[in-house]
């Protein structure tokens, strides 16, 4: 859709797009033949057997990464360092084993309790929604590899601290007991002239009162928000971190979907299928066709007002009225017709071309 959405608009302003675009994509897939064919760019093929959560490092989330200016080298050295630590047979000196045992220790290896990540600084924005993806659709299975009727998962939300937290730590200090938090800690303050992401110069030594630092008080906001939460008895897990920068994200990547399939293994789970995806999918295709044959009866409809409860029945589709109430509710809303509600009776005009 985004394919077809950008060459309309590339050619609507005059631009050749196929030396602009590029594809990221399995070897003989369809849009790889297609670049080949259209003389795209590009092409950065990828595997066929990694999954769109765990592609963060593959040409998938390593293209984009190097067009925003990170060192994508350094971020595969960090994940191939984590790699090593991951292949301890020892729990203790295995960190992904270790953080998955504390998800199955917590939940009761049954994802009873939601995971809350509070990353504190504002580069981590973004990691509670990629563990969202990572976790969930990894995780989140009906049946386990033995057919079992198990309905695993672990429900995963949150945003970065202290700034945003305030919207929801009320509720966990307080409220129903239903989660554990997961904390990660940057150890160095801003950079103290060491450059970030994209080469940026980051200052940490700027005082906000005398002799504190914001460093100092983001470092309290999360020991504090962490002491607050444990008062109540709430669960917590605190990881740290040296610096962002692309060497530890690439560690902190590296690590979460190791442990990931830890504990997939755990509770005897297939981390890396998703079915449940996949019927969504299928959902969406036969809504889809149902649309379709609206799209032909506007054609040969076109100027007529018909009965909302006689259009299932033109269109040979039965028992799919609150369907086709939300696709003429729609379609009244792109000027294809005119929607009306009158009681217990509803007509639909359709608009002529």
């Amino acid at each position: 859709n985004g394919e077809m959405i950008l060459k309309a608009v590339f050619a609507a302003e005059g631009v050749s797009w196929p030396g602009h675009f590029v594809a990221v994509t399995g070897s003989e897939s369809d849009l790889d033949r297609r670049a080949s064919k259209e003389g795209w760019l590009a092409r950065f093929p990828m595997w066929d057997w990694v999954g769109g959560r765990t592609s963060e490092l593959s040409a998938v989330g390593l293209l984009p990464a190097a067009l925003q200016g990170l060192d994508i080298r350094s971020m595969l050295r960090g994940a191939a360092y984590m790699d090593q630590l991951t292949r301890h047979s020892a729990v203790k000196q295995n960190p992904a084993m270790w953080l998955a045992l504390a998800w199955y220790h917590i939940g009761d290896g049954k994802g009873h309790k939601d995971m809350v990540v509070l990353p504190y600084k504002d580069r981590l924005q973004l990691m509670s929604r990629y563990l969202q993806q990572l976790v969930m659709e990894s995780l989140g299975k009906f049946e386990d590899r033995l057919g079992n009727v198990v309905k695993q998962g672990i429900a995963v939300y949150g945003n970065k601290g202290s700034t945003d937290q305030h919207a929801y730590v009320q509720q966990l200090r307080d409220g129903v007991e239903n989660f554990f938090a997961t904390f990660i800690q940057v150890l160095e303050d801003g950079g103290d002239g060491t450059r970030g992401f994209g080469g940026k110069l980051v200052i940490r030594d700027v005082a906000v009162e005398p002799g504190v630092t914001a460093g100092d008080y983001l470092f309290g906001f999360l020991y504090g928000t962490r002491e607050a939460l444990s008062e109540r008895g709430r669960r917590s897990i605190t990881l740290a971190i040296k610096r962002v920068d692309e060497f530890c994200l690439g560690q902190l990547i590296a690590l979460f979907e190791r442990a990931v399939g830890f504990y997939a293994s755990f509770v005897n789970i297939n981390a890396y299928h998703q079915p449940g995806v996949e019927a969504g999918k299928k959902a969406a295709a036969s809504i889809l066709e149902v649309a379709d044959r609206l799209r032909v009866l506007w054609q040969t409809r076109a100027g007529e007002t018909v009965p909302v409860d006689k259009i299932g029945e033109l269109i040979a589709v039965s028992g799919k009225d609150e369907l086709l109430f939300h696709l003429l509710r729609r379609a009244a809303a792109n000027g294809q017709g005119a929607l009306s509600v009158d009681g217990a009776q509803s007509s639909f005009t359709f608009f002529a071309r």
